[in-house]
């Protein structure tokens, strides 16, 4: 009986929609994640000048700063992204294969 479960959904045509276009957009958002990661740790390496700058006249505070938190922030938006869309089209899919093959 589970065999026979297990045979459905994978010939189901929407859970291959599913897995494609879960698959996709997660790939998506890491390359975006790597990039913005590697772009701060590149710009740390190669110009640090840049991020060594204060914030105003004076200040003890550089330009790394809101930089690298922006980079800590940007991994909880993507994640947000991410659940977000999972919420609205994945679980959509999955209840549609679930009513389709029980």
């Amino acid at each position: 009986m589970q065999q026979d479960l297990v045979h459905a959904i994978k010939s189901n045509p929407k859970y291959h929609e599913l897995v494609s276009k879960r698959s996709k957009f997660a790939w998506l958002l890491s390359f975006a994640m790597l990039g913005i990661y590697y772009g701060f740790i590149l710009v740390v390496a190669f110009n640090k000048q840049i991020l060594a700058q204060p914030l105003w006249e004076g200040s003890v505070a550089t330009v790394g700063i809101p930089v690298g938190i922006g980079v800590i922030l940007s991994a909880f938006a993507l994640t947000g992204i991410y659940v977000f869309r999972a919420n609205a089209e994945f679980d959509r899919l999955t209840s549609e294969i679930k009513e389709e093959v029980l």
